[in-house]
């Protein structure tokens, strides 16, 4: 099985900055994507940020130019840096991979984080 250890998350002014870090470990055979979610109370979860294995990124609107998602392929680890954070980042922010894993091998397999709250203050 693959496990997803997430860190990172706090309590920051609105301005300020906090990097996440999800570091992926067990079976894995190939991750294809990794990337970050995020769930404020009373809404659904959204899509933050994607960065596939070979590099092309995706991002939400409401995160462009703010937020920088980077991995780190040796440790099996994606970080997400968010920059001129606002109360509206307010969410518990969950890391997300598809990936192969060991065996036959299994095929484009989903894992999640256990979850991250980042508070922003205003």
């Amino acid at each position: 099985q693959v496990q997803l250890v997430e860190s990172g998350g706090g309590l920051v002014q609105a301005g300020g900055s906090l990097r996440l870090s999800c570091a992926a470990s067990g079976s894995i055979f190939r991750i294809n994507v990794m990337g970050w979610y995020r769930q404020a109370p009373g809404k659904q979860r959204e899509l933050v940020a994607t960065i596939t294995n070979g590099g092309r990124l995706n991002y939400a609107d409401s995160v462009k130019g703010r937020f920088t998602i980077t991995k780190d392929n040796a440790k099996n680890t994606v970080y997400l840096q968010m920059n001129s954070l606002k109360p509206g980042d307010t969410a518990v922010y969950y890391c997300n991979i598809k990936c192969d894993i060991k065996g036959p091998p299994i095929l484009g397999i989903d894992y999640w984080g256990q979850g991250t709250q980042v508070t922003v203050s205003s």
